[in-house]
């Protein structure tokens, strides 16, 4: 007894290749001060998770 394969009749990579191509032909490259805000917000939100994993750091120890 074989199993019959479905009838595909298009390559799934082709089409995210071409889904993809697509959105990088609108992308472009971010000018300088896009890029110091985005460096900016994502510098503080490392310092926030940083600060919140001391936090709890520092009452795991003070707490028996």
């Amino acid at each position: 007894m074989e199993i019959a394969k479905p009838d595909v009749k298009f390559n799934i990579n082709e089409e995210l290749f071409r889904k993809y191509w697509r959105i990088l032909k609108l992308a472009r490259t971010p000018k300088r001060e896009e890029f110091q805000k985005i460096a900016l917000v994502a510098a503080v939100g490392v310092l926030i998770v940083g600060l919140i994993g001391f936090v709890i750091y520092e009452l795991m120890l003070l707490l028996p």
